[in-house]
C-alpha cells in the first residue's frame, strides 16, 4: 500500500462497510474534520490491540468509549478499573459545554446513555461481587509470580501441587497449601516425595514466610471459594446488549502483582474453556488489560512464552485482548507483534529515557506522512493516533483523531448506587458469601498418627516397599470394618442383609468407584475440584463448566 498523502487518502483507508466503532474523526493540518470518520471494523476486535500514553492523556476514556459502543453492539467487555472511575459506563453521562464542543467537532450525535454493567472485587475487597478462585486452579506459575518466588522455588511449588492433585488434597485456599508444604517436611511426610524429587527446607521455609506474608497483608480472601466462573463475563443483557463487567480494583492498586498475575488467570481461564470459533462476525468478548507492564515486570522466559502463546491462540476463540499501557516498549515484542490494532495518546520527551521511548514507538507505526515524533509529543487530551486493521486484516493508514466523547458518565459513580447494584445483582447471592468446605488442611489434620499417606492416592508413593496388592488389602480391611460398623447401625430397617463382594473379586473400575476418594471427587462435582486435575500453560487447571 502506498503512503497516503492526503486526508482523503487517509480517510479511504477507513470507509468500512460492514459493523463498526466510531472512534473519532480526521486530524490533518491543525483542522478536525468531522467528514473523515475513523473507525474500526467490529470483526477486528478480537484481533487485539495496544491502546498506550501518558498519564492523563485520555485513556481511561478510550476504554469506556470503546467499551459503550461493544457493548451496544451486542459484545460483552471486561474492564479493569485500576483508578476507580470507570464506574461511571452504567450511568448516563451528564451534557456540558466541553461534550457538547467535542461532538460537534468530530460530528458526533451525542446522547446521555448508561450501559449494563456487573461490578467485581478481588476476594471482596472494595465495592463488587467478590471474585475468588482456588489455588488449585490458580496453579504454581501464576502463584509462584504472586509470592515473588525464583525459578527453584516456583519448582519446587510445583512440586507440591503435583503431589496434592496425585494424592486428592485439593488446595482450595492458603492454609491448604501451607499445610501440605508442612506436611511434606515433616518426618512422616518426607519419605512421600521419594523418586519424583525432593523438597528442600530451605524452599519449603521461603514458600511458607511468602504465603504468612501475603495472608497478613489481608490477601487471603483472593483464595478460595465459591469460584468465579469467567463464562459470568459472556452475558448480554435481556436488551440484546454486551454487559460490561468491571473489576473494581482501587482497593488493592497497592498490590499491582497480584492483581495483574490475577487477570492473567482470567484470561487463562477463558482460554482453557471456551470452543474454537474461527474468524466470527463480532468478538464474543473483548478483555482490556489495564496496567499491562505490571504483568511483563520480572517475568520469566517461560512466562512470557505462556502469555505469548496465549494471546495469538484466544483469538481463534473469539477474545480479543487490549493491553493497556504508557508505551509500547512496556509490552515485550512477541506479544507486541499479535497486536493489530493501535490507539496511541501523547507521550512526554522530557528526559533521555522518553526520548527514547518515543523514538522506539514511532518505529512501531507504518510510514505515515505524518511526523510522529512531532505529533506524538503535540497530542491533547482524548486525541491519539490511530492505525487498526481493515476488513480484509491489512493495516490501515496511520491517522491523527480527535477521539469523541463517552456517553456514559465520565467518572465514578458514588459509593451507596454502586453497592446497591452490587447487591441487587442476580449474582450476588451465587458468590458472595465464602464457603469452607473439606479439603487439603482438614485431611491432613484428621490423618491418623504416625501414618504418612492421610489422602488418598492412586499409587504407592511411601517409599516403604509396600506392594499395591497389600495396599489395596488394607484399605479393603478399613472400608469393611467402617462398613460392617454401618450395617449394624442400619439393621433395624434393612428389609434384607446387605452382601459384600470379596475385595478381590471386583474389578478396578469397581474398586476405584467405591473408593473414598471417588467418593470425595463426586461430591465435588460442579466445581473446579471435581475432575481429572490437567495443567497447561501457566499450570491453571482446566475446568469443566456446570
Amino acid at each position: 500500500m502506498s503512503e497516503p498523502t492526503s486526508a482523503t487518502d487517509i480517510a479511504a483507508g477507513y470507509a468500512f462497510t460492514g459493523p463498526a466503532l466510531d472512534l473519532g474523526a480526521l486530524l490533518w493540518d491543525g483542522k478536525c474534520l468531522p467528514e473523515a470518520p475513523v473507525r474500526i471494523p467490529l470483526p477486528m476486535l478480537n484481533r487485539h490491540g495496544l491502546v498506550a500514553g501518558a498519564t492523563g492523556t485520555g485513556k481511561t476514556k478510550t476504554l469506556q468509549l470503546i467499551a459503550e459502543q461493544l457493548s451496544a453492539q451486542g459484545v460483552p467487555v471486561f474492564l479493569a478499573d485500576v483508578k476507580g472511575d470507570l464506574s461511571g459506563v452504567s450511568a448516563p453521562g451528564a451534557a456540558n459545554d466541553r461534550v457538547r464542543g467535542r461532538a460537534a467537532e468530530v460530528g458526533q450525535k451525542w446522547t446521555a446513555n448508561g450501559f449494563p454493567a456487573e461490578f467485581y472485587a478481588l476476594g471482596g475487597l472494595g465495592h463488587g461481587i467478590p471474585l475468588r478462585a482456588t489455588i488449585t486452579s490458580f496453579g504454581p506459575v501464576l502463584l509462584a509470580k504472586v509470592l515473588q518466588l525464583n525459578h527453584t522455588q516456583e519448582q519446587s511449588l510445583g512440586l507440591i501441587f503435583h503431589y496434592a492433585d496425585q494424592k486428592g488434597l485439593e488446595l482450595l485456599d492458603l492454609k491448604d497449601l501451607r499445610s501440605v508444604v508442612a506436611f511434606l517436611t515433616s518426618d512422616e511426610g518426607k519419605a512421600e516425595l521419594k523418586g519424583i524429587g525432593g523438597l528442600s527446607t530451605a524452599t519449603a521455609g521461603v514458600i511458607l514466610r511468602s504465603l504468612t506474608a501475603f495472608e497478613a497483608q489481608g490477601m487471603a480472601s483472593f483464595f478460595g471459594e465459591p469460584e468465579f466462573d469467567t463464562a459470568e463475563f459472556l452475558r448480554t443483557a435481556s436488551d440484546g446488549r454486551g454487559v460490561v463487567s468491571v473489576l473494581e480494583l482501587p482497593a488493592v492498586q497497592e498490590k499491582p502483582q497480584l492483581f495483574s498475575t490475577f487477570l492473567m488467570w482470567l484470561l487463562a481461564d477463558l482460554f482453557h474453556d471456551l470452543p474454537e470459533i474461527g474468524d466470527a462476525d463480532r468478538p464474543r468478548l473483548v478483555f482490556f488489560f489495564d496496567e499491562a507492564h505490571l504483568l511483563f515486570n520480572d517475568a520469566s522466559k517461560a512466562f512470557l512464552d505462556a502469555i505469548t502463546q496465549t494471546v495469538r491462540l484466544i483469538r481463534s476463540k473469539g477474545v480479543g485482548v487490549f493491553f493497556v499501557t504508557q508505551t509500547p516498549k512496556d509490552v515485550p515484542g512477541d506479544v507486541l507483534a499479535q497486536l493489530g490494532n493501535r490507539v496511541q495518546h501523547a507521550l512526554r520527551a522530557f528526559t533521555p529515557d522518553d526520548q527514547k521511548a518515543l523514538k522506539a514507538t514511532v518505529k512501531t507505526f507504518p510510514n505515515s506522512s505524518y511526523d510522529l515524533e512531532e505529533l506524538l509529543t503535540g497530542l491533547g487530551t482524548g486525541e491519539a493516533v490511530v492505525t487498526v486493521l481493515s476488513e480484509r486484516g491489512a493495516p490501515t493508514p496511520v491517522a491523527a483523531t480527535r477521539l469523541r466523547a463517552p456517553e456514559s458518565l465520565m467518572g465514578p459513580v458514588d459509593g451507596p448506587a454502586l453497592d446497591r447494584a452490587v447487591r441487587e445483582s442476580p449474582l450476588y447471592e451465587r458468590y458472595a458469601q465464602a464457603v469452607d468446605r473439606e479439603s487439603a488442611f482438614e485431611k491432613l489434620a484428621a490423618r491418623p498418627a504416625g501414618q504418612p499417606e492421610s489422602a488418598p492416592g492412586t499409587q504407592d508413593t511411601r517409599g516403604t516397599g509396600e506392594t499395591k496388592r497389600a495396599k489395596e488389602a488394607r484399605e479393603a480391611r478399613g472400608a469393611k470394618g467402617a462398613g460392617e460398623g454401618r450395617e449394624a447401625g442400619e439393621a433395624g430397617e434393612a428389609k434384607e442383609p446387605r452382601v459384600r463382594e470379596p475385595e478381590e473379586d471386583r474389578s478396578v473400575v469397581e474398586q476405584v468407584v467405591g473408593s473414598g476418594m471417588f467418593k470425595s471427587l463426586a461430591r465435588s462435582v460442579g466445581t473446579q475440584i471435581g475432575r481429572e486435575i490437567t495443567r497447561s500453560l501457566f499450570g491453571t487447571a482446566a475446568r469443566r463448566r456446570r
